[in-house]
């Protein structure tokens, strides 16, 4: 599975382009239609603010929206149970062998995180993989307080998860007892309530219920994603079957996400690509 690094951004948007939709003949775009959408709880937020712009002008146009992981969204387009799929990450060969085009419409960091109640504000790529894999257990042992290290993940099949392990370098290597977490919100819960915890999540849904540690001494921003400095990154990819008639509806609305408006709104927390 590749990772999008940021030192190739610029070649990545040549890359994924919005491949060609079908649109279905007998739709017509101001007509009444409810997109269906499934898949990534990272890619979430932001499809719920692009979902929720797009309605102001196009109010006919309903959405429903299942996110439950990448895994969900990937299989749920070839199997044509939701016209639209979300995966913050990218897919296996095996995966593209099932007839998905795949639309880049945001570059995201994943900001790993602990309780604002832990001094530490820095790790290193190689400690935090010491404590995803059990070879570190204690904050003590990387400059911080005294404190046996709750390590949180995300659940298998999640794509910040497979992201975050291949970035990282520790898959299949997850320390045993470590508590795995389905959604963003769960995690971000956890490390909220818990002052030795440590997870990671989309950096675009970092609130003041948590810290994000710089990692390698640069901090988790969205420009310093951008600029490269920031390594852990990964895509936000929309997902549709290829060859499928969609509805001009949802045709429409891809179109409108890698638009001006649609890059706008991409832009308050990500990394736009258009």
């Amino acid at each position: 599975m590749k990772i999008v690094q940021t030192a190739f951004l610029a070649s990545l948007l040549g890359i994924f382009s919005l491949a060609p939709l079908v649109a279905g003949g007998a739709d017509d775009k101001g007509a009444s239609h409810t997109v269906t959408v499934a898949g990534s709880t990272s890619v979430n937020p932001l499809m719920e603010l692009l979902t929720a712009e797009y309605k102001k002008t196009h109010s006919t146009v309903n959405f429903n929206i299942s996110a439950t992981g990448s895994g969900d969204g990937i299989k749920a387009v070839p199997a044509e149970t939701a016209e639209i799929g979300m995966s913050s990450r990218d897919l296996t060969a095996a995966e593209k062998g099932t007839g998905i085009d795949e639309h880049l419409i945001a570059i995201d960091g994943i900001a790993v995180i602990v309780n604002p109640a832990n001094p530490l504000s820095n790790l290193t790529v190689d400690q935090i993989r010491n404590i995803y894999t059990g070879a570190v257990t204690d904050w003590s042992q990387v400059g911080g307080r005294a404190g046996k290290i709750a390590v949180v993940s995300r659940e298998p099949g999640s794509g910040t998860r497979g992201a975050f392990e291949e970035i990282v370098r520790f898959q299949d290597k997850l320390v045993q007892g470590a508590t795995e977490f389905d959604g963003t919100g769960a995690v971000i819960a956890e490390i909220s309530r818990n002052a030795d915890a440590v997870g990671y999540i989309s950096l675009g849904s970092v609130s003041g219920a948590v810290k994000a540690l710089s990692v390698d001494g640069t901090a988790a921003t969205t420009a310093n994603v951008v600029n490269g400095s920031y390594k852990i990154s990964r895509p936000f990819l929309l997902l549709t079957k290829r060859g499928r008639n969609l509805n001009a509806a949802t045709v429409a609305f891809l179109e409108w996400i890698l638009s001006p408006p649609g890059q706008a709104i991409v832009k308050t927390s990500w990394i736009a690509v258009k």
